[in-house]
């Protein structure tokens, strides 16, 4: 395992062509044709295999899309009441949520919105039980196959001591006494082969009890829109499962649905040097793109030169460690230069927050076929100030 994250995501695609200028800084801009295309490619996988397929709101909940997305997939999936609320106001299809552990005053409202109840734990299970069955929902159990794939052991489901998912090793008849769905979610950025793999790890301490189950979600981290993913393999792979044990397969990408389909646009604020070249600008790691500390990555710029001064980019916030990456420029850059950060709509959009009164980004979408763009939301300052009291 390693401690840094690298990511196979980074095409510039239509981005190559828009116009920085035409919106306010910072700035998301999500390109409506790119998520059309992965979803197409998704809602293909869905048909030819048989699988249903949710959006994973944890990743991208952009609700304008909403009609959008409801085209194509089968319905969302939650990680917790006001997941689950906005997948059921703002979206169609099923409703699947999933959280380590609920609160008892959440729980009547997330059974009324939810099609799938998952639990963490045979006692959450047990806990809730009759009230989900008195609900009419669907019971399924997170298991832990107790095999890693993960790349960073904080990404990774299965590393020793992980809270998410029972261990397989420790079901039991009495742990899925109710529960009609098992639920694995082991990727993070990955192709079919590390699912194939956690597959054939578990498969034969499952069969014992695969008789009494509906079906089994795979959950997320699947990078089935990117480019080089063996999309047959996977289509094959969900439809032997279905056939062998008579069970129904989900799967709920997140990141999938949003792949290379949105930058965050920012402006050069100020230059200095100390030992380096540095860049204060409007965009922060710590507010905007926590994940490039958490991760940690290095996202890809827009038109990186491949030769040039090299300028360390950080955003205005206090934390010493807002620091988002080294980055090559031709020429200089100069105060109020605008430039973008690739593949940022998933994630990034959904972590913001407003440390040290760091304004929110805008959120605007366009449509790279069409060149309509329009603002969808921008943030002052009470957003800042109704957080607190």
């Amino acid at each position: 395992m390693t401690d840094v994250m690298t990511t196979q995501a980074g095409d510039a695609g239509a981005f190559q062509h828009f116009d920085l200028g035409r919106v306010p800084t910072p700035c998301f801009v999500v390109d409506e044709a790119a998520i059309e295309r992965n979803l197409r490619i998704l809602q293909d996988v869905s048909t030819r295999s048989g699988a249903r397929i949710l959006l994973a709101l944890k990743a991208f909940s952009m609700f304008s899309l909403a009609p959008l997305v409801s085209r194509y997939l089968s319905g969302t999936c939650a990680s917790g009441l006001y997941e689950a609320r906005l997948g059921r106001e703002e979206f169609s299809g099923d409703v699947t949520s999933y959280c380590a552990a609920y609160k008892v005053q959440d729980m009547a409202e997330i059974l009324a919105l939810s099609d799938h109840v998952i639990f963490n734990t045979p006692a959450q299970k047990d806990r809730f039980l009759a009230d989900a069955q008195a609900a009419g929902v669907q019971i399924g159990l997170r298991i832990n196959p107790e095999h890693s794939e993960g790349e960073i052991a904080k990404y990774d489901p299965c590393a020793p001591g992980s809270r998410l998912g029972t261990p397989v090793s420790q079901l039991t008849p009495e742990a899925l006494e109710g529960v009609v769905g098992l639920h694995m979610h082991t990727l993070c950025e990955q192709g079919f082969e590390p699912l194939e793999r956690t597959w054939s790890a578990v498969e034969d301490q499952l069969r014992p009890y695969l008789g009494q189950i509906k079906w089994i979600n795979f959950g997320g981290g699947h990078h089935i829109t990117r480019a080089d993913y063996d999309r047959d393999g996977l289509v094959h792979f969900i439809q032997d499962i279905r056939a062998t044990y008579g069970v129904e397969v989900y799967l709920e990408p997140g990141e999938a649905v949003a792949l290379d389909a949105g930058i965050l646009v920012g402006e050069v604020l100020d230059l200095h040097h100390n030992s380096m070249n540095l860049a204060i600008t409007d965009i922060s790691a710590t507010c905007h793109m926590p994940d490039v500390i958490e991760a940690p990555y290095r996202p890809a710029m827009l038109d990186e030169a491949a030769e040039g001064g090299r300028y360390r980019f950080g955003g205005q916030s206090c934390l010493a460690g807002d620091v988002i990456g080294d980055y090559v420029w031709a020429t200089p850059p100069a105060v109020g230069d605008r430039f973008a950060f690739l593949d940022q709509a998933h994630y990034s959009m959904v972590k913001t927050n407003t440390f040290n009164g760091v304004p929110l980004p805008a959120i605007a979408l366009w449509n790279s076929k069409t060149d309509d763009l329009q603002m969808i939301r921008e943030f002052t300052y009470d957003d800042f100030k109704e957080r607190l009291s």
